[in-house]
């Protein structure tokens, strides 16, 4: 009965990553056609480096979201422990942390496209950090503790 929990628990685990990732491939893609966009060559070298930076964590979040599913494949091959589900789980939630600073990076610099150099862009870059930090992190762990 367990095993059939553990089963069960290992196949929510990877259909949750199988959820997000096309998302988070999606955003990569978008990023690497945006650096050969000519508009990309307007940002100055400084934003140009933010937008490598949120490049880069995506490209984390990635590895992140699919490592449980290369995990299984390559050391639990037709078994599910324990272990497997917790560091799966660990996994998943931190790719929501590259993912998160990706996204709003992202956000900051479009804003300083449309609006200029200035607080607007920080407070959407800054209000998009703390809805998914409330969302995702905070109103979870609250639920969780209670």
């Amino acid at each position: 009965m367990e095993n059939e929990s553990l089963q069960k628990q290992a196949q929510q685990t990877i259909e949750e990553a199988r959820m997000v990732l096309p998302g988070i491939q999606a955003l990569f893609g978008f990023q690497l056609i945006a650096i050969f966009n000519a508009r990309f060559e307007e940002l100055t070298l400084h934003e140009q480096y933010l937008h490598f930076s949120a490049l880069l964590l995506v490209a984390l979040a990635i590895a992140l979201i699919m490592a449980p599913a290369a995990y299984h494949r390559i050391v639990e091959r037709g078994k599910v422990s324990h272990f497997f589900i917790d560091l799966a789980s660990r996994l998943i939630a931190s790719a929501m942390v590259p993912l998160m600073l990706a996204i709003a990076l992202e956000v900051l610099l479009v804003g300083r496209v449309i609006f200029g150099r200035n607080w607007t862009s920080v407070a959407g870059a800054g209000g998009t950090l703390a809805v998914y930090t409330l969302l995702w992190f905070v109103y979870p762990l609250l639920k969780r503790n209670r």
